[in-house]
């Protein structure tokens, strides 16, 4: 049984004992819609009712009644395990899961080596793939992402800093085809996205001022067109880090302010507040400073 299924069945428990949405909700520390989403899931997942809903409350169904016996005697044993393992809680120790977007791990990479040297006991895991993880789940303790924050109301959001993307080709391109300028981008190659209608700023940009017949490579990922670029096949977006780390790169264009990447540190409510994470989260924050972006 996954991690998610017990996370329901818990829900479902505190819901049969109290009653109502509303007290399940304050007892598990969770706002009122996730523990309607889990009883949502969880019914879905079984094929049948669990609950009686009337204008008082929920009533156990006979199914919601057996859930309501099984999850008394797993909570019991989840709090005779608790009693087992208190004080753990306060350890920097384990495993510690951090999602993230792949241009800025450069410079997050070597911040997470620092701090398992000084958590040595610590297991790090560093992903970076494209889909969303879903800390709900316990799929990630920590992410950093870009864009809008999410309208999760069960995860906590904060500000990280602000990373600059720039317009940039080789020196050799430069050598080739001369200087960019806002009148001759007709007579240029560019790294394009295959993306329709990116999300992007900077990839609308793209989209919207650069002909189509211009975009001689296009990629679907920002790893890729930096690559691109690298290789000296056009013009394209690569990260501010990129641009200040190669010898071989130049800026082709003033950067425009919407070019910018907002970034966040984003974490459940759940897991927000145990010592692995604050540590980190407190980490991270110091290590921003020192770093060639704008701190939040």
């Amino acid at each position: 049984m996954a991690f998610s299924d017990w996370d329901e069945i818990r829900t479902a428990y505190q819901v049969a004992r109290m009653g109502t949405v509303s007290g399940a909700a304050q007892v598990l520390g969770v706002h009122h819609a996730t523990v309607i989403r889990h009883i949502d899931s969880l019914e879905g997942r079984l094929g049948a009712k669990l609950f009686q809903r009337h204008a008082r409350g929920y009533t156990p169904t006979e199914a919601g009644q057996d859930l309501l016996a099984v999850g008394a005697r797993a909570d019991d044993q989840f709090a005779q395990l608790a009693s087992r393992i208190k004080g753990r809680g306060n350890e920097v120790t384990g495993e510690l899961l951090i999602t993230s977007l792949t241009a800025i791990a450069p410079l997050v990479v070597p911040a997470l080596g620092a701090f398992q040297d000084i958590h040595p006991d610590l297991e790090i895991q560093f992903l970076t793939d494209t889909r969303l993880y879903r800390l709900e789940y316990g799929e990630a303790h920590v992410a950093i992402r870009a864009g809008k924050p999410g309208e999760n109301q069960d995860n906590i959001v904060q500000p990280y800093c602000t990373l600059s993307t720039v317009l940039a080709a080789t020196k050799s391109y430069v050598e080739r085809f001369g200087p960019l300028t806002e009148e001759n981008i007709a007579r240029h190659r560019f790294i394009g996205t295959t993306q329709e209608s990116p999300r992007a700023p900077f990839l609308r940009w793209l989209v919207d001022v650069v002909p189509s017949g211009c975009m001689n490579f296009k990629c679907n990922d920002i790893d890729s067109m930096t690559h691109a670029v690298k290789a000296g096949m056009g013009i394209g977006f690569v990260s501010s880090l990129d641009l200040q780390t190669s010898d071989d790169l130049v800026e082709m264009l003033p950067p425009l302010e919407e070019w910018s990447i907002k970034l966040w540190l984003v974490t459940h409510m759940d897991l927000h507040r145990t010592a692995k994470v604050q540590t980190v989260l407190r980490f991270l924050k110091e290590r921003v400073r020192d770093w060639p972006v704008d701190p939040a």
